[in-house]
């Protein structure tokens, strides 16, 4: 592994780091969420700083180059990632769409009996007016 492609590889799991936890002080991120982001940023901080783990699991898969197997885990750790997230929002959409209906249905219930409030209270202030 380049020396280029080590500092590249620490500045950016540093500043990963350190932007999620600015998020998760700020409460902006899920601490659940960014275990995720932490988890990946430290997993290039020790590829760059034992270089030799990575070129061991690189001979060890069978890529070219530790670059490669680099990039490819990491593409295989991203797609994990969008494959949870797309899980999550199909879920949340599920859920989305049952509390919309359990809504509807509330406001139809709440309408009607609203309605028939409306015509007793009719029908208290005719009998009032006939007895007058």
């Amino acid at each position: 592994m380049t020396t280029v492609l080590r500092g590249v590889l620490i500045l950016m799991s540093l500043l990963v780091l350190v932007i999620m936890v600015r998020k998760i002080r700020q409460s902006r991120a899920k601490i659940e969420d960014s275990m995720f982001w932490v988890f990946f940023a430290l997993l290039l901080v020790v590829f760059s700083v034992f270089p030799q783990a990575a070129n061991w699991l690189s001979d060890l898969v069978g890529t070219m180059s530790t670059a490669n197997f680099i990039f490819l885990l990491m593409i295989f750790l991203l797609l994990i990632k969008c494959f949870s997230m797309s899980m999550r929002i199909s879920q949340l959409e599920t859920k989305l769409k049952e509390l919309v209906q359990k809504i509807a249905l509330d406001d139809n219930e709440l309408e009607q009996v609203l309605k028939k409030e409306a015509k007793k209270d009719e029908k208290q202030q005719e009998g009032q007016k006939t007895e007058e």
